[in-house]
């Protein structure tokens, strides 16, 4: 397996570990029985909780490009140690904007998606070139 395929089954990971803090948050809201089957309005949950749903479906729209890209590398042959870093830069950013993003932090937390944005089109650029 390649490093850009191991990052991106990291960061696939990731989306699927993401949605427990925030649905655990609703579950406390609402209560664990009636949380597993109505789902609270977002605005009644903590703001804590409403970031992290934010930070996790922000994921889910990354998700969809990195793959892509992390594919069309490995099936043309393209990937290399510079673009198995920045496979792994795409990972570490998603991981500091999930936290940074839910503890609140404004300015951190468009660095963090901003590194992540930008190692994406590094993988385009190498695509390209």
């Amino acid at each position: 397996m390649t490093g850009e395929l191991f990052w991106l089954a990291m960061s696939a990971a990731l989306g699927l570990i993401l949605w427990i803090p925030y649905t655990a948050a609703g579950a406390g809201v609402v209560g664990f029985k009636s949380g597993t089957t109505d789902v609270p309005k977002p605005a009644n949950l903590p703001e804590w909780a409403q970031r992290s749903h934010r930070v996790h479906m922000n994921l889910v729209e990354s998700l969809a490009p990195f793959a892509v890209l992390v594919l069309i590398l490995s099936i043309s042959g393209k990937a290399d140690a510079s673009t198995s870093t920045a496979a792994a830069a795409f990972f570490f950013a998603r991981v500091a904007h999930a936290i940074i993003y839910t503890m609140g932090i404004p300015f951190l937390r468009t660095v963090a998606y901003t590194v992540g944005w930008v190692a994406c089109l590094y993988l385009l650029w190498q695509i390209l070139m």
